[in-house]
């Protein structure tokens, strides 16, 4: 069985920043890991982080749907398993835009969990690379 996390965020910017903050490699380092992402379908990349002696620090993903400034979906494979993260936005009207991420591909609730917490942490963060 396969579990889905799907998180909604608000935020008060341009669509179109909350885009860049998606889709720009250097500022995904400044919120996610230094990557060599590029938002163009078939792109293959990989999130880098220090390894621990429980993981070697690698994300891998291809890039499979780019709809800009609205839709951005990719590959995330580590630990042996394979999800797909889609961030989906949203302009609300009166400089507030909704962007939901929605993580598909879990194979047990720990991975679910584990998740839903490392993207917290990381969500403080893009908060502040919209800021800048």
């Amino acid at each position: 069985m396969s579990l889905t996390l799907s998180l909604d965020f608000q935020y008060t910017t341009s669509i179109e920043k909350a885009w860049s903050a998606l889709t720009d490699s250097n500022k995904l380092a400044k919120w996610v890991m230094e990557n060599d992402f590029k938002p163009v379908v078939g792109h293959r990349f990989q999130f880098r982080t220090q390894p621990s002696e429980y993981w070697d620090g690698i994300i891998d993903g291809e890039v499979l749907i780019v709809d800009a400034p609205n839709r951005v979906s990719y590959t995330w494979a580590s630990g042996g398993e394979k999800h797909t993260v889609t961030w989906t936005l949203q302009d609300l009207g009166d400089g507030k835009v909704n962007l939901h991420l929605e993580q598909t591909g879990f194979a047990n609730a720990q991975g679910l969990e584990g998740a839903r917490y490392g993207w917290g942490n990381w969500f403080r963060e893009f908060e502040k690379v919209l800021e800048q």
